[in-house]
């Protein structure tokens, strides 16, 4: 799955949940927490597996349980001791994506033992690691892929409707940062 796509499933899933949990819509900085989880495994195994070499493929040790499970603890750990309500926004965004991009192993076309890294063995690239624009050019015309334009789409209803949490912070920073820039210019 796209970045998108994995921002989409997270949001829905945390709105869903904020909505049951406290019949309120997510708030501002949790939002930003779990757009950095829907990513976060990525960001990990994309550098490192593909232009590194240090892990095997772009879908290892972040994409593993074995790694999420204790990590997502630990943050909500820390956050619960900190009094923030951040963890298990970042939780759910991460485990999100790999149950995300685990689910094509249903039909044949993703490699389920990612989830247990390196306990179960994991399919390796037979002639080195994809680059970004081959693995968007093949994506085209696959349902899956297809499928995550309409999750972006409700997600970007939910968003709507909860009132845009996280652009808030955003706008805030780039003022501060513009207002600066105009100080130093003066």
């Amino acid at each position: 799955m796209w970045p998108l796509g994995h921002a989409a499933v997270g949001y829905l899933c945390y709105t869903l949940a904020a909505r049951t949990r406290f019949g309120r819509p997510p708030g501002e900085i949790a939002v930003l927490v779990l757009l950095l989880g829907t990513q976060f495994p990525d960001l990990v195994d994309k550098p490192l597996g593909w232009y590194l070499g240090v892990l095997p493929t772009g879908r290892t040790l972040a994409h593993s349980l074995l790694l999420l499970v204790p990590l997502s603890i630990g943050a909500v750990l820390l956050a619960r001791r900190y009094g923030r309500p951040y963890g298990p926004a970042f939780a759910l965004g991460a485990l999100s994506h790999v149950l995300v991009d685990v689910l094509p192993a249903l039909w044949g076309a993703a490699d389920p033992n990612i989830l247990l890294w390196p306990v179960l063995p994991i399919e390796l690239y037979e002639s080195g690691a994809p680059s970004v624009i081959e693995l968007f050019l093949e994506s085209f015309g696959d349902p899956y892929v297809l499928l995550e334009f309409v999750l972006a789409a409700l997600a970007l209803v939910y968003w709507r409707r909860d009132g845009y949490p996280g652009l808030e912070p955003i706008r805030a920073a780039i003022g501060r940062v513009l207002s600066r820039s105009s100080r130093i210019e003066s």
